[in-house]
């Protein structure tokens, strides 16, 4: 084997284990290739050079990186005297496990208070309720402390992000550079 085909089969080593691990992600193998693929090219690349490097549909190509895109893991990039657009994947893995992170949490997290409050004002109508029965109105209290509970996890998972996006985090958890 020569250098060429071993630093092929290096590569698409890595580019494998980064597809199939990209659902922590939320995306499909072929968008984990994607990225893969473009992590080890130095230059930017058009949807055309990403579609003849993988065969893959060009439709298929543009709705991939649209997805990364939206994860900020790729961004596109100009370059003079080239019409199409560009895409490069985002170097800083720190800065894009964060924004996927905040992203995602934070859209998670508020549903979860949306939910959580309605039923607490529901709950608390019962508790204060003359009609509610005494079983009822002790699961009720004990569903709000519950619930409470709940509310207080968020509040601290709200502030973990704080501390992700203002870098706060890596005082605790230093990067590790080259």
């Amino acid at each position: 084997m020569n250098g060429k085909e071993q630093l092929d089969q290096a590569r698409e080593r890595v580019i494998e284990t980064m597809a199939q691990n990209m659902n922590l992600y939320g995306v499909t193998d072929s968008i984990g290739r994607l990225y893969g693929m473009l992590y080890f090219h130095d230059e930017p690349m058009t949807l055309d050079d990403m579609k003849e490097e993988l065969g893959m549909s060009k439709t298929s190509m543009s709705t991939s990186v649209r997805h990364l895109l939206e994860l900020k893991m790729v961004e596109k990039v100009w370059k003079k005297g080239i019409r199409k657009d560009l895409y490069k994947v985002e170097e800083d893995w720190y800065q894009s496990f964060t924004d996927y992170f905040n992203i995602k949490w934070r859209y998670g997290i508020a549903r979860n208070i949306l939910a959580i409050e309605k039923s607490m004002t529901e709950l608390n109508k019962l508790v204060a309720s003359e009609d509610t029965d005494e079983e009822v109105r002790a699961e009720a209290k004990a569903d709000l402390m519950k619930l409470q509970n709940a509310l207080n996890y968020y509040d601290w998972i709200e502030r973990f992000i704080d501390c992700l996006e203002s870098g706060k985090i890596f005082e605790i958890v230093p990067r590790k550079e080259h």
